[in-house]
């Protein structure tokens, strides 16, 4: 066991989690399945705790939000332990670097500048601060540092946003709106499989653009779908239990009925 106590609740939050970590970590007396993990066995972890944590931002569930938090914080400690077993970097590296960024990006708040901006100025001062730090990292074209990890409809939105920047970019949300029906028309016309995954794809990338020009999340936007899906299937598979039936045991014509029904619950409630 380490000189420190990682069970010694005593200890500041942060000081006691990075102590179990070690103790996890540690060749001879930690648990094998954590000593065994790296940067990409860790990541999965990492992007679904991150969702978990808007989920219950989502639902306003604030305990769970507190504990969906603390498994945030443990894939950053994951990772920075398994980081500086490697000698690479440390936490305090990590903590540092965010802290300079802030900062840095901060001008109006640690710096000389005035805070008598609106929110839109500081908005292109922040990109201003980011597109220099973009060139000292030596990305010069415009959609580099666009993460490759991200999910695929939030990576749309940025690349777009990029693009935007320079002028590649419609004006008006109604021209995009036209690309759409286009788009949609084009993977109705397609007829070979590859063609029509092309197709889809383009679509979506309108669906993500139209959003964007909307002001719209797309992925909360399509959180709340899939909620609301959720929630009205599950009333109508209420609505059939209590006839002893199951949705296996009804056709499409009475369960399109029993959305319909719990869509109107819904609206008078």
């Amino acid at each position: 066991m380490p000189d420190d106590q990682p069970t010694d609740s005593a200890a500041d939050g942060l000081t006691r989690l990075r102590a179990i970590m070690r103790a996890l970590r540690d060749p001879e007396t930690g648990c094998p399945w954590d000593i065994e993990q790296d940067f990409a066995s860790i990541a999965p972890y990492t992007i679904e705790e991150a969702y978990e944590v808007a989920d219950a931002i989502e639902r306003a569930a604030w305990d769970d939000l507190r504990g969906e938090l603390g498994d945030l914080l443990l894939q950053v400690v994951f990772h920075a332990q398994i980081a500086d077993d490697h000698g690479l970097f440390g936490f305090d590296d990590v903590a540092n670097a965010i802290s300079d960024k802030m900062v840095a990006r901060h001008p109006h708040v640690f710096g000389d500048e005035s805070r008598d901006k609106s929110a839109e100025q500081q908005t292109r001062d922040w990109e201003a601060v980011k597109a220099a730090e973009r060139a000292a990292a030596a990305e010069t074209g415009t959609l580099d540092g666009v993460a490759l990890g991200l999910p695929a409809l939030m990576r749309a939105v940025k690349l777009q946003k990029r693009a935007a920047r320079v002028g590649f970019d419609w004006p008006e949300s109604g021209q995009v709106l036209d690309k759409l029906v286009e788009e949609a028309r084009e993977l109705r016309e397609a007829n070979m499989s590859r063609h029509i995954e092309e197709e889809f794809g383009d679509l979506l990338f309108v669906m993500a653009n139209l959003a964007r020009h909307m002001k719209v999340d797309p992925e909360a936007a399509l959180r709340r779908a899939n909620a609301k899906f959720t929630r009205r299937f599950e009333r109508i598979e209420a609505l059939l239990a209590a006839q002893g039936r199951t949705p296996a045991e009804s056709d499409l014509a009475e369960m399109d009925a029993l959305w319909n029904r719990a869509k109107a619950e819904e609206k008078s409630a």
